[in-house]
């Protein structure tokens, strides 16, 4: 069904990936394993037409069709107008044909086994439902090929089970599907092939009946597991009050986000949080700074109890985020660069524009940035320029704790060797920082403790000068029967 060859793709600083071959049979379940990071999402993004490679080939023999992990639906149009979306069936003259376009979205949620009405509006569904939506609409482009990223990510383990009915049913009508997931069980279970990529490269294709979990993660690391991963370099993480600690989280719950988040992190200390996407670490960053707040549990500041609702009462007790997704949370585009290092930090009615000036300017200054000059429209700038202005207008509002989401995301090698060093001057300076990181490399680095979450809860608390990558990510991915 689908042949790639010699695939490689280059972003600035990055080799996404480099050289890489595929083959996905007709009627098969195809998995494609790896670490955060090693490709997998720009693979599929290229064979889906998404975005074009440098050089190499893909040949598919049918359509494709591809379920995000964050689905994007139009929430205020109907269960039918979402599946025909684009190719809505018309009568003569070009009219819409409304009773056509609901009898055929019936007979393909029927298909797959799903008792919905069309007409039903998209923002009523769970995300299961809105997942087999995706697949209905798949199958009305007649997709012979189905790409899944992380489809069981935010579903419970009922519709999870009606999800592999449906690919048992599409297998059987031949469709080939692509399943990335982090869950193992999932892989063992509805897997036939398991292809591992690792750093842009392919690393391995073999039959999923030849391999086991220890296997497939000495795969997706690099090396065998150690005998003593999980036992010496761990300790398992434990209620408990700490004098010195700046932050404190205690029993902090979002259901169906987190559960029971106990840690601590004092001054000048770095506490990294290892975890596969859908862990819930941004939901737990979100928390801390009321963005999304917890249902229960306790934030402690100094050892004093504190209420966080909304970022303005996280900011008032020195707390800074610097979001993962810089361009949504972070920057302003449109904006100059002057005004989005400040934009954070203004008090009162009236703005000095010479103390805005002096203050940008130091921040340029300070954190390296490169542009012109302060009046440079922000969206201007190379991400890794970017980055550092969200970090200095985080640092303007003089936090004693800062909250790093992903702060190297989608940067080039040399910026982020300059955010390693302001995130070092940070901790030796005396701030707390909360490091979210998927670079298993990056969080050995710099932490001075390591937190790992899987599904939502703390695994294991790690010393980062023995803990080893595999290790973290045995902590880090689903057992199978979880």
């Amino acid at each position: 069904m689908l042949q790639v060859r010699n695939l490689s793709k280059s972003f600035p600083g990055v080799r996404a990936l480099d050289n890489v071959s595929l083959d996905v049979a007709a009627g098969s379940v195809h998995a494609l394993m790896g670490e955060n990071g090693a490709g997998k999402s720009t693979l599929m993004r290229i064979v889906s037409g998404l975005d074009t490679a440098d050089t190499g080939e893909v040949r598919c023999s049918g359509r494709i069709a591809m379920i995000h992990q964050e689905l994007m639906p139009f929430r205020d149009l109907t269960v039918a107008e979402n599946i025909f979306m684009g190719q809505e069936p018309t009568r003569r003259f070009g009219w819409l044909d409304k009773p056509a376009m609901h009898r055929e979205a019936q007979r393909l949620l029927e298909h797959l086994g799903m008792t919905l009405s069309p007409a039903r509006p998209m923002r009523e569904l769970s995300v299961a439902q809105m997942q087999t939506v995706e697949i209905a609409k798949a199958l009305a482009r007649r997709a012979e090929l189905l790409i899944m990223d992380e489809p069981t990510s935010a579903i419970s383990e009922h519709e999870v089970e009606a999800l592999f009915k449906i690919i048992r049913d599409l297998k059987q009508c031949g469709v080939a599907i692509i399943y990335i997931s982090h869950k193992m069980d999932e892989i063992f279970r509805t897997a036939d092939t398991v292809t591992v990529l690792r750093d842009g490269r392919h690393v391995a294709t073999q039959p999923a009946a030849e391999l086991d979990e220890a296997k497939l993660i000495a795969l997706m690391v690099g090396r065998e597991l150690s005998h003593a991963a999980g036992t010496a370099a761990t300790t398992m993480v434990v209620a408990a009050s700490v004098p010195d600690a700046v932050l404190e989280v205690r029993a902090l719950t979002k259901p169906g986000k987190f559960h029971n988040i106990n840690f601590a992190l004092r001054r000048g200390e770095i506490l990294g949080v290892a975890g596969l996407m859908g862990a819930g670490r941004t939901d737990l960053a979100h928390a801390i700074f009321g963005l999304a707040p917890a249902a229960s549990g306790e934030i402690l500041i100094n050892g004093q109890p504190v209420r966080i609702r909304r970022p303005a009462d996280a900011l008032a007790r020195g707390i800074a985020l610097v979001s993962e997704d810089r361009k949504e949370f972070g920057l302003v585009p449109m904006m100059s660069l002057k005004h989005n290092i400040t934009l954070a930090s203004l008090r009162g009615w009236l703005i000095d524009h010479r103390a805005e000036n002096r203050v940008a300017d130091e921040q340029i200054r300070a954190l390296s940035i490169k542009s012109h000059d302060r009046n440079q429209s922000v969206n201007t700038l190379s991400g890794g320029n970017q980055q550092k202005v969200v970090i200095a207008k985080s640092l303007l509002t003089a936090p004693a704790i800062l909250i790093l989401d992903e702060p190297t995301r989608g940067i080039d090698i040399g910026a982020k060797a300059e955010i390693h060093a302001i995130i070092g001057r940070l901790a030796r300076d005396g701030k707390a920082v909360l490091l979210i990181s998927s670079e298993l490399p990056e969080l050995l680095a710099l932490s001075d403790r390591l937190l790992v979450m899987r599904e939502g809860i703390l695994t294991a608390e790690l010393d980062p000068r023995r803990a080893t990558q595999e290790e973290i990510l045995q902590h880090a991915m689903p057992v199978s029967g979880e």
